[in-house]
């Protein structure tokens, strides 16, 4: 399907080429001027350099073989060689109708479907979720909804951080804090004989007991910080972590333990924001393929010594900066974090064998994903630009720095969400919003507000870039804002209502108001706001076009009666109007991972 501006480009391009003149020239925008026109072409006047020929008369002789189009109700030639499109009414209502009676409200798929895997979220065991992985989580979510949308087969993956030197240093820290457990865990090496599930059982009660994730956050950072400064403690860890990796049956159950919790409490985070992933696979899942992987390096003549260590060496002779080699095996035998994601490439090839794989994570990894798909397509796992890095900017607070808790530490992403919904539930009341909901639907219903303030304060930024979070902004019903555009799907939503109620049905659309005409233009340019955020991997063009419905529907509302038409054709066209941008501004916030309530 078609929107107006290409299905108008294809005639432009037709009339340039029967002029003689490259069919490119012919592309058609929306007007910059919309009191004058509904699009125009740009193009004679970088046609007029290349023909040697005056670009005014070329556009008068373009516009003249686009007069015959019924589609247009005056095609005029401007300034030094613009020309004009203005659309009649009855082809926008044309277009109105396609869009109101299409389950998929404009958008259109894609010619050539690939299998697409988004790695984001990029939780790590044993500890819980800061407001630093709320832009990954986001961002990706939004990336997978609107590949699959546009027709892609797509996979989204947690990408589980649960393996390497973290999980050493945490093994070390539970046994020194808790010698219960040391004594029951330390000695098994192997599974003993005649060890049964109520032994099992036995342990994993003394983990629970003693090992919370409450406790794993707090012991982390300690342990941390002491391999900093003991370098016992340290070579202990490093030891803890390669018998981990080598299949320790002891630290394999405190292992999975963390886990488990770890798991339970992302899960919840995550399903509070609207955000599910295909794949729960982790750095653990790969573990098998790297002794394997690097003898294959090997012979493949890519690892090099370094010091004790061996490495893939990524760098090009026309880089511009310099790249650091990817470490694979440390100077203690064991696999480096670089090491588990060029395994996880391979794995991924294996089992899903993707067209392209999008990784949504900081814009301060991208060296480190650049040296990593090197590697990758040196060991022949993955093409060039199959894999691609999609960074972003950091969520700030008022200082211009990472958004942090009021005594400067970082915000768990669980108080975020309560703080947002806090405010959520006192900016309905203030608007006097939800006093006629049930307790259970008041709380739903200021749930999906948080969600939406969250979201899209987040997507109507393009990704690259860093943003203030400005929570009394953000939650505001006015203004630029989610909760701004969830009110006026609600209002839809209750005017659809009403209509049933009064036996008002949506008939043929007619169009004949200005704000009908701007209604459907805005419609029409949903598609290209789909192209633009899949091209682009931004979902800001979603919230954008979002936004400017909301607006366009505002206008409308205000300046055209529905129910209150002057005739029931008038009434009837009103109603499928509505209902065309209801369906459309539900697709919108479907692939920017929001949801409006039924009521308000």
């Amino acid at each position: 399907m078609k929107d107006l501006a290409a299905a108008l480009g294809e005639a432009a391009s037709r009339a340039f080429a029967e002029a003689g003149l490259e069919a490119r020239f012919g592309r058609v925008t929306p007007s910059v001027r919309p009191e004058l026109a509904d699009f125009q072409i740009n193009g004679a006047l970088p046609a007029a350099k290349i023909a040697g020929r005056n670009p005014r008369e070329i556009a008068a002789e373009a516009a003249e073989r686009l007069r015959g189009d019924a589609r247009l109700a005056s095609v005029e030639v401007a300034g030094p060689g613009f020309i004009n499109l203005r659309l009649t009414d009855a082809a926008l209502a044309e277009r109105a109708e396609t869009i109101a009676t299409d389950p998929r409200a404009g958008g259109s798929l894609v010619d050539a479907p690939r299998r697409v895997l988004v790695d984001y979220g990029g939780p790590n065991v044993a500890k819980e979720m800061h407001v630093g992985h709320l832009r990954s989580s986001i961002i990706g979510e939004s990336l997978k909804r609107l590949y699959r949308f546009r027709g892609d087969e797509v996979v989204g993956d947690a990408h589980f951080g649960d393996w390497g030197f973290q999980m050493g240093l945490l093994i070390v820290a539970i046994l020194d804090e808790h010698p219960a457990i040391a004594a029951l865990v330390a000695p098994l090496a192997v599974v003993p004989p005649g060890f049964s599930e109520a032994d099992r059982q036995a342990i994993d009660d003394l983990l629970t007991a003693n090992v919370a994730l409450d406790d794993l956050d707090r012991i982390y950072p300690e342990a941390a910080a002491r391999a900093k400064a003991d370098e016992t403690f340290r070579d202990r860890a490093r030891r803890a972590t390669a018998e981990l990796q080598e299949g320790r049956f002891g630290y394999r159950l405190l292992w999975r333990h963390f886990h488990e919790v770890t798991r339970a409490a992302l899960e919840r985070d995550f399903h509070a924001l609207g955000i599910d992933f295909d794949l729960w696979k982790g750095e653990s899942d790969v573990n098998d393929l790297i002794e394997p992987m690097v003898a294959e390096l090997r012979e493949k003549g890519l690892l090099f010594p370094d010091q004790g260590a061996e490495i893939v060496r990524v760098a090009r002779n026309d880089d511009k900066r310099d790249l650091p080699p990817l470490l694979v095996v440390s100077s203690e035998g064991s696999a480096m974090y670089g090491t588990t994601d060029l395994a996880t490439v391979l794995d991924r090839r294996r089992y899903f064998d993707p067209q392209l794989v999008i990784y949504a994570v900081d814009q301060r990894q991208a060296d480190h994903f650049e040296v990593v798909f090197r590697a990758a397509v040196l060991a022949g796992y993955a093409t060039e630009g199959e894999l691609q890095h999609v960074g972003f900017g950091t969520m700030n607070g008022a200082d211009g720095k990472p958004f942090k808790t009021r005594a400067g530490g970082v915000l768990k992403l669980r108080d975020l969400i309560e703080m947002v919904g806090g405010q959520a539930r006192e900016r309905l009341r203030e608007a006097g919003l939800g006093a006629e909901l049930t307790p259970e639907a008041f709380e739903d219903t200021a749930m999906k507000v948080a969600v939406a303030t969250l979201k899209f304060a987040d997507l109507q930024n393009f990704r690259g870039t860093s943003y203030v979070f400005d929570l009394d902004r953000f939650s505001s019903f006015e203004g630029k804002t989610g909760p701004y555009l969830l009110y006026q799907a609600v209002r839809i939503k209750s005017l659809l209502r009403k209509a049933t109620e009064e036996g008002a049905e949506a008939g043929v659309i007619a169009i004949a108001e200005p704000a009908e005409r701007d209604l459907v233009l805005v419609l029409d340019a949903f598609d290209h706001a789909l192209g633009e955020a899949y091209d682009k991997r931004a979902p800001n063009f979603i919230a954008e076009h979002a936004y400017r419905l909301a607006q366009a529907f505002s206008r409308f509302y205000a300046a055209c009666p529905v129910l209150a038409a002057a005739d029931a054709a008038t009434r009837a066209s009103r109603l499928a109007l509505s209902a065309a941008t209801l369906n459309q501004l539900e697709t919108a916030f479907g692939l920017l991972g929001i949801e409006a309530p039924e009521r308000m």
